[in-house]
């Protein structure tokens, strides 16, 4: 390991001291960042792995890294494409059953790389999704359900026509090319990038070595939650690994390491479209940041109990992954790595509110008709749960506004509605009830 980089975007001694402050002043549990240049690679920790022990965490501890798996899904695709095996304009429909009616609009069939590049038209998540049980919901959404949602769903526009992020689109690619190469998704990834990368520690189902050394998840409260398991929507979200194992993956993406997916990553990177947030692109499952002359590759994720966040610079050959086994954005700190124009988050100072205001705001909005978000309080405390998304506590900046810690989002409440303000878009949701 070299014991120092070349990162100019910034230290190793300012990462320590960022993620022990953000430990320290009991926002995580434990963090692990790890960055990688021309001249090697380095990590950092603070924290526990867990509350109720001792044991730091490291470059080998396990996490769930929840939507960065999207990014290994797309990658499997851009394989494909580049072994002659499938088209990016192929129909999804090809590799599906014959019985499931995958919906189009005005003749336009959803193609692989439009769930690649999340602009299918899918809604972010199925409608059909009604978990048994809502701490893992994921769990027993299969195949039967997925087919039902696709056969009585009606697109409101063209696929291809406008970026909306889906974890159901990418988990439906994810089974696609599964079925396509007639093995089970989590066989795919193991045959098609962790064995050629050497990432040994990396896969959805933990062996008995990994369980040793995986770190139990915590919410905003830390408080612990379950581990999410997924069926047929693996693809979107499923995968477990580490800092060390996913430096192996930011070094192959950086050309720093020679490898047989070389091509398949490049491909990843030759399509671009645009998102409607300023300075912000979506390519083949990669998001990228266009700002201050310099473009970030990235990809987040977060589960109940985790986030993640894995990004580098083609041009400077730079790149870092942070994983963190508490629901906490720290999405700032890893493009603040990279590019130290990007400003850290300065966390807000919330005020009390009366609990007769706070009850003007309980119930339930609705965004899209798939798509709601509950607001509930517990004492003096307000709390939204969005559909498919963990249960969060909100914070008052004054008696309409609010915030959340554990991601860069505000909400605006009015009489018979609110108003999400998040990545440069205002999204408004209609009280129902």
């Amino acid at each position: 390991m070299v014991s120092t980089l070349s990162l100019h975007a910034a230290d190793i001694a300012e990462i320590r001291s960022v993620i022990a402050d953000r430990v320290d002043g009991s926002r995580a549990v434990g963090i692990v960042v790890g960055v990688i240049d021309e001249k090697g690679r380095q990590v950092a920790a603070a924290g526990k792995v867990s509350l109720d022990g001792t044991q730091q965490p490291d470059g080998d501890t396990v996490y769930e890294i929840g939507s960065v798996t999207k990014v290994f899904t797309s990658l499997i695709l851009a394989d494909m494409i580049e072994k002659g095996e499938v088209k990016p304009d192929d129909p999804v429909s090809k590799f599906l059953p014959p019985a499931v009616k995958v919906p189009s609009h005005n003749g336009r069939q959803i193609t692989l790389l439009d769930l690649s590049m999340q602009v299918s038209g899918l809604p972010r998540l199925p409608n059909n999704m009604k978990p048994a049980d809502p701490a893992n919901p994921y769990a027993d959404y299969n195949a039967a359900k997925l087919y039902d949602f696709l056969s009585s769903y009606t697109l409101t526009r063209d696929p291809g026509e406008k970026y909306e992020y889906s974890n159901l689109a990418v988990g439906l690619l994810g089974h696609a090319l599964a079925l396509k190469a007639g093995m089970s998704y989590e066989e795919l990834l193991r045959r098609r990038i962790f064995e050629p990368l050497g990432m040994t520690s990396t896969s959805i189902t933990l062996s008995e070595a990994q369980k040793k050394r995986f770190a139990p998840g915590y919410d905003e409260a830390l408080t612990p939650v379950k581990n999410w398991d997924m069926d047929v929507l693996a693809g979107c979200g499923a995968v477990r690994s580490t800092v060390n194992d996913m430096l192996k993956f930011v070094a192959a993406n950086l050309e720093l390491t020679d490898t047989p997916l070389k091509a398949a990553m490049r491909r990843m990177r030759s399509v671009k479209k645009d998102t409607g947030t300023p300075d912000l692109q979506i390519a083949m499952a990669w998001h990228v940041f266009t700002k201050f002359d310099t473009e970030v590759w990235w990809h987040n994720g977060g589960t109940a109990g985790y986030r993640s966040f894995i990004g580098f610079i083609p041009a400077k050959k730079e790149g870092v992954v942070l994983f963190c086994n508490t629901f906490m954005d720290n999405d700032d700190m890893g493009r603040h790595i990279l590019e130290t124009r990007y400003p850290l988050t300065n966390f807000h100072n919330d005020v009390h509110l009366d609990t007769s205001v706070l009850d003007r705001y309980v119930g339930e909005y609705q965004m899209t008709p798939a798509f709601k978000i509950a607001v509930t309080r517990t004492g003096s405390r307000l709390f939204i749960q969005a559909t498919g998304q963990p249960h969060l506590e909100i914070f008052a900046k004054s008696e309409s506004e609010f915030f959340l810690k554990v991601v860069d989002a505000q909400i605006t409440f009015s009489k018979d509605s609110l108003v999400l303000h998040q990545n440069g878009k205002d999204q408004t949701a209609k009280k129902v009830k």
